[in-house]
């Protein structure tokens, strides 16, 4: 993992040196079909900040039970127009972006034990909506239809074959985002092979995926958070996709790997250590935090980085 951004297979992928920026730039052997828009560097600067600091940030979800009485119930007369929107299902917790029709992170603990088990055909999956979402809000399978991208698993099937059931769950479509063909079956299919690999040397391995709207660079010098939407309920087609890694060691010791793929075609030879980058990247893109809930549990945390390999 030393000098990994040093390689002639320098391109379009998200780049990150500690304190730096979050970007595009390393990971991927330029590909034909790439665009060259994805050169350009998007960045996100990470200011230094305490363990402290980031151990007593946190977000703490409201309830209407905990509002106040009096006004509030007043103003809140014809309810919520919306609340957090997690569904739990038997393989995997995810939270649902309705805006986007993707969900905005897919949280699932591998097993080993249940890795080794086959309990399920995956010729009788069928995608299908996920009619606990409100119909404007959902994806459809006509959306991606003729799209150019396929239904990728943010939690993967094969994590889940110990059970027809688990594995039926992994296809409802609040648990795809459209993927790039070429990315869904060649260098994020070895991502996921990887994280159930891990699941052989550490006590438990838990994956929370999701995708990412990286600004980039316009002609004009601006930045642009710009992304495709396809089918008729505009589904977003991310521009990057996520995935970190939480390794709970037999010693007691947490380590953290995150990495980030661009959604575009990357070949299968590319080391997978070109997409890790720094967790502060992650938490800042996505608006989502790992490190202040695990430090909320355990003083023994270690983030692995292209840097630190």
């Amino acid at each position: 993992m030393r000098r990994a951004l040093s390689s002639r297979w320098l391109l379009a992928g998200v780049s990150l040196a500690a304190g730096a920026g979050l970007g595009v730039g390393y990971g991927a052997h330029r590909h034909q079909d790439a665009s060259d828009s994805f050169l350009h560097c998007p960045v996100i600067p990470i200011p230094s900040v305490t363990a402290d600091a980031v151990a007593s940030e946190s977000l703490v979800p409201v309830s209407p039970a905990q509002l106040t009485l009096g006004k509030t119930s007043e103003i809140m007369k014809f309810g919520f127009p919306s609340l957090s929107h997690i569904k739990t299902r038997e393989s995997y917790v995810l939270a649902y972006d309705p805006r986007t029709r993707n969900a905005l992170w897919v949280l699932e603990r591998l097993d080993a034990g249940r890795l080794g088990l086959t309990g399920s055909d995956r010729n009788r999956c069928v995608f299908r909506e996920d009619e606990t979402v409100h119909e404007y809000h959902r994806a459809q399978n006509g959306d991606f239809k003729g799209s150019g991208f396929d239904r990728g698993h943010l939690a993967a099937a094969a994590n889940h074959k110990h059970s027809q059931k688990c594995m039926d769950d992994t296809f409802y479509l609040s648990n795809m985002v459209p993927q790039n063909p070429d990315l869904n079956k060649n260098a994020w299919n070895n991502l996921e092979r990887y994280c159930r690999s891990l699941t052989k040397s550490n006590k438990n391995v838990y994956v929370c995926t999701g995708p990412l709207y990286l600004p980039r660079k316009e002609s004009d010098g601006k930045l642009y958070v710009k992304y495709q939407v396809i089918g008729k309920n505009n589904v977003a087609v991310p521009t990057h996709i996520f995935k970190v890694v939480i390794l709970e060691k037999h010693s007691g010791e947490i380590e953290l790997q995150s990495y980030v793929m661009p959604n575009l075609p990357v070949l299968d030879n590319i080391p997978l250590e070109r997409f890790l980058v720094p967790i502060e990247s992650i938490e800042r893109a996505s608006g989502l935090l790992f490190v202040s809930n695990i430090l909320k549990r355990t003083n023994s945390l270690k983030a692995i980085t292209a840097s630190s390999k």
